[in-house]
């Protein structure tokens, strides 16, 4: 996505970090170049709106359950996979992940 003007930080960075943007774990100087992002772009900045939405649904929703770790990793892994445009293999899981899209139930 990207609203082709050219910007000190270009789209497709601010989006590769949102998340790290919006959990608060980068430098801060890296948030106030995203945030001078969001104030001259729009898509980018309904984006980042749009994600804070469902950040803040995902907290009140499940905020309260304890997550395994070794789910949390393979949940990451996952995302990690995506991000860099990996193909995503199908695994097997137990029960308890069986509702994760893009996994096979057993």
């Amino acid at each position: 996505m990207s609203c082709g003007e050219p910007h000190e930080t270009d789209c497709a960075e601010v989006l590769d970090h949102l998340y790290e943007f919006l959990d608060r774990e980068m430098p801060d100087s890296d948030c106030t170049k995203f945030e001078v992002h969001f104030e001259e772009c729009s898509p980018c900045l309904e984006k980042y709106g749009l994600e804070q939405a469902v950040k803040k649904l995902v907290k009140r929703c499940c905020g309260q359950d304890d997550v395994p770790a070794d789910l949390r990793s393979k949940v990451m892994g996952r995302i990690d996979l995506i991000r860099s445009g990996q193909a995503v293999p199908e695994h097997k899981v137990s029960a308890a992940g069986a509702d994760l899209p893009g996994v096979a139930k057993e």
